[in-house]
């Protein structure tokens, strides 16, 4: 017997569970409670992507007739060949069969449908692709065909990564999710409750705690906890999750609890630590935390409980243990390295900080918990935790999942993980801020950094200011170029649509994302069209933004809103215009084409410079040393060699440094004196040094016998080492 079932309703991520229940299980470590935790979505996958279960889907898809359009016939025609190849190519996505790679490249192994018209597109990138991700990319179109047939001929509400997602977008009030809870289980929902009740038998939990992240896994979660409530009523049922905290904070139907007892906001440790305490207690006037319940048919708002939340630091290393790590599925849905970093391989998902240290964006859900309260993890802690997870999973690669990833706290981080000698893989999201200077980006590539992620928004500085940004698109430029230069690569988010937003503005800020793709200066975006919500500062304020809020009654789902844009224009229709140049940008082609071409309707031709973000990014100040700052050297130790030179008829002995980096070997001479002193700073200002020196304090040591050491700092054999060991911070 469990004290708790920690549970994600399908469907999230095929390569890597969603990192909520791990972080409860790790508190709840803490505490001594037990737990299991379950990923239900990738099970209900292996269960349907299997050569049993995709037989039993033909032959059902056949006896309802639902078998009509050409792509679906072709499938059906071609059952016996996706029913031989279905297992050993999820074996293969799961990295258990790495040698079936050739024959899926052979052309002829997989049954191809509608999903493989694209190849032509796509036939350039194989080139610059491993065989082992060009496998992998061919057999996620594989099993995107089979998710079409399902999706037409089983289940229309199916996906990969979300389930009914449409209901969860719209769900204002509770009336059609209730409606179909009402009917009888589909085939989804059979495979769902068939693995739901072995869990429950084989744990028996006293609570279960249903997360739930997303619109794409509100159905799913509210038919897991009817089959609970149905079969076992015993067993009380909690909700939480990020949709719960952005949608449903005006929560008034009773319906609702029908299916659930509980559903806690914002941070859920304290408040389910509560619910369980509440459970053997007799109390009626128990007082929780963030809470709704119901009450003779009316939902209770309960935040009586005075208890604070736990600090991060007390929270325990997330535990990962139960989920069926091995078995997840790396696919490539696009020929895109950055792109691929959502779908391929395993990530362990970390945090550095609980909300955001920024938290001024106007579109952003700023009055809320999650964003608004700040609250930075030590990098001791921080590494200390990844080690952790690393003995724990086996996998070394993590996703830091944070709002924007505070630059100082990643340099700390860098800096701990290069001193600790660990070797790991890891990505984050950011803000394009110009703290993110070329040396810092060294840092974070050294300590094992390969990506980031960042919102460039609209590429406008009129509505960066607007949006209260923070940054400008000249300082984005700079940015993504240091990024770049230093090996990490690059994703943007971008928006359009966004309040006053004009034809003119979307086709610059079109031109600006086409230089800066042009220039290889970030690989990878991804455009979205603004969405009003009402926790976001022009929610509260939409007058000052020039929006008009559709009014609607609200008794259940409540972030997403309706408005019409006092503009007139209709942004929607750039959609298809803008999302099919950033197809052919991360593609590295179409740049020849001017902006205005990609729309099939008349928009003005771009007023920005065709050289802008070049001339943004070459007029970047030279990087003049704080007196604060501190030097650090990333090389080892140096051979030396001596020598002499003649110098207006004087002898002047020579040292000549030598180092060798792992990609390069780069030489510098320094007059014998200087050199000495260089390399006795070496062991000082080296990283594995945990008290470094500042450059006042470097410049004060340098003057006790020399002269002017800004001339030496600046010289060109320093200069040459600042390409390569020398790093200020």
């Amino acid at each position: 017997m469990k004290d708790f079932l920690l549970l994600t309703p399908p469907f999230t991520q095929l390569n890597t569970p969603y990192p909520a229940t791990a972080y409860l299980k790790g508190f709840l470590n803490t505490k001594g409670y037990s737990s299991f935790q379950m990923d239900l979505g990738i099970e209900v996958i292996l269960e349907l992507f299997s050569a049993k279960c995709l037989d039993h889907i033909f032959n059902t898809a056949v006896e309802n007739d639902s078998v009509q359009s050409e792509n679906a016939q072709r499938i059906y025609t071609l059952r016996a060949d996706y029913i031989q190849t279905i297992d050993p190519v999820v074996q293969f996505l799961q990295g258990k069969t790495p040698i079936l790679a050739r024959q899926i490249c052979t052309g002829n192994f997989l049954p191809q449908a509608s999903r493989f018209q694209q190849l032509d597109e796509l036939e350039w990138a194989f080139g610059s692709m491993g065989i082992q991700d060009q496998a992998k990319h061919l057999a996620t179109l594989y099993l995107e065909d089979i998710s079409d047939f399902i999706t037409e001929c089983i289940d229309a509400n199916f996906g990969f990564s979300q389930y009914a997602e449409r209901l969860g977008r719209s769900a204002s009030n509770f009336d059609e999710i209730h409606a179909l809870l009402e009917e009888d289980l589909n085939y989804i929902d059979s495979i769902s409750v068939k693995i739901l009740a072995q869990r429950l038998q084989e744990h028996a939990p006293k609570l279960v705690c249903i997360s739930l992240p997303f619109p794409g896994n509100l159905f799913s979660a509210f038919r897991c906890a009817q089959y609970i409530k149905q079969h076992h009523p015993n067993i009380k049922v909690a909700m939480g999750g990020g949709f719960p905290n952005t949608e449903l904070r005006s929560l008034t139907e009773p319906r609702v609890f029908d299916f659930v007892d509980f559903i806690s906001l914002d941070d859920g440790e304290l408040p389910l630590e509560l619910i369980y305490a509440s459970l053997s207690s007799a109390d009626k006037n128990f007082e929780f935390k963030r809470t709704f319940t119901c009450i003779n048919d009316i939902v209770v708002y309960n935040n009586a409980s005075t208890l604070t939340d736990y600090p991060q630091a007390a929270l325990g290393t997330p535990d990962y243990s139960d989920l069926l790590l091995e078995d997840y599925i790396s696919v490539i849905g696009v020929a895109n390295p950055m792109h691929s970093l959502w779908s391929d391989g395993r990530w362990n998902k970390l945090t550095m900080a609980h909300g955001c240290y920024w938290a001024k964006c106007t579109f952003c859900d700023v009055s809320l918990d999650y964003i608004k309260l700040y609250e930075p993890i030590t990098a001791k802690l921080l590494v200390d935790r990844m080690e952790e997870i690393v003995a724990q999973t086996g996998e070394s690669g993590f996703h830091f999942v944070d709002e924007a990833a505070p630059p100082a706290l990643m340099r700390a981080l860098a800096i701990e993980i290069i001193q600790r000698k660990l070797v790991v893989t890891w990505w984050a999201n950011i803000r394009f801020e110009k703290s993110f200077t070329r040396d810092l980006c060294t840092l974070l590539k050294h300590s094992g950094c390969i990506a980031v992620s960042g919102g460039l928004e609209v590429a406008s500085d009129r509505l960066l200011k607007l949006i209260d940004k923070g940054v400008t698109v000249e300082q984005v430029a700079r940015v993504t170029n240091n990024l770049t230069d230093s090996g990490i690569l690059v994703h943007s988010y971008l928006m359009y649509g966004y309040p006053t937003q004009t034809i003119q503005e979307t086709i610059d800020s079109l031109e600006m994302v086409r230089q800066l793709f042009e220039l290889g200066i970030i690989q990878s975006g991804f455009w979205h069209q603004f969405a009003l919500t009402a926790h976001s500062p022009i929610g509260a304020n939409p007058d000052a933004y020039g929006i008009a809020p559709v009014k609607e009654s609200i008794s259940f789902a409540h972030n997403d809103i309706q408005f019409k844009d006092k503009t007139g224009i209709d942004h929607a229709k750039f959609s298809y215009g803008l999302k099919k140049s950033l197809y052919n940008f991360m593609h590295g082609i179409g740049f020849e084409t001017p902006v205005h071409k990609w729309f099939d309707f008349k928009v003005p031709r771009t007023k920005i410079k065709p050289s802008f973000i070049e001339d943004s990014i070459n007029s970047d100040p030279f990087p003049v040393s704080k007196p604060s700052s501190k030097p650090i050297w990333l090389g080892g130790t140096p051979l030396v060699s001596n020598h002499s030179i003649s110098k207006k008829g004087k002898e002047i002995e020579m040292c000549q440094l030598t180092m060798h980096l792992k990609d390069d070997c780069v030489e510098i001479s320094l007059e014998q004196p200087k050199a000495t002193w260089f390399l006795n700073q070496i062991e000082v200002l080296s990283i594995f040094n945990k008290e470094q020196r500042t450059m006042a304090q470097l410049k004060a040591d340098f003057e006790i016998d020399f002269d002017d050491f800004e001339i030496f700092w600046y010289s060109k054999p320093i200069m040459t080492l600042k390409d390569t060991g020398i790093l200020i911070m």
